[in-house]
């Protein structure tokens, strides 16, 4: 339980500060003239990660161990987190927990988004099914990974899909 409160605790300190980041890097684009879109679903997103988060320390403090493969999945974790930085730096200021579209700029094509269209919630799903797994929390790995996709294929991209239609 040791480890998994300490991953805990150090995801959700890394956590705080992507959305302090995320406030100011709005703050800078809403000045530019950005506006947003999809704010009805945010909140869906953070009940996401509070479950997952509460849901594998939960099934740990049940169950206790650490898996026989907790090295992969730790491996699995930290290039996901790599990707992850790839991301936010690549964005730059345009980086952010929410979708916001400046009238007049080009969609962001470099970094890992010259490869992939999403490559921060490729990142974002390696995390949750790769956490759970290191401590062999099955049902959280399995339930967020199929409640991230129901979100992300069922109303973020769309709705990124759209906002990115009025860019051009």
């Amino acid at each position: 339980m040791t480890y998994s409160l300490i991953l805990a605790v150090l995801i959700m300190v890394e956590r705080f500060f992507e959305i302090n980041l995320a406030a100011r890097n709005q703050k800078k684009i809403v000045a530019m003239g950005a506006i947003e879109f999809g704010r009805n679903h945010y909140f869906l997103f953070f009940v996401l990660h509070a479950g997952w988060l509460l849901g594998w320390l939960y099934e740990t403090l049940l169950y206790g161990s650490l898996s026989d493969l907790w090295f992969v999945w730790l491996t699995v974790f930290l290039m996901a987190e790599v990707l992850r930085y790839w991301c936010i730096i690549s964005l730059g200021r345009f980086w952010n927990t929410r979708i916001f579209i400046v009238p007049g700029e080009q969609k962001v094509c470099r970094g890992p988004y010259r490869f992939i269209a999403h490559p921060n919630y490729l990142a974002v799903a390696l995390v949750l099914v790769s956490v759970p797994l290191i401590f062999g929390a099955y049902r959280t790995a399995a339930s967020a990974t199929i409640i991230n996709a129901i979100l992300l294929l069922g109303i973020r991209i769309p709705a990124e899909a759209r906002a990115l239609q009025k860019l051009q």
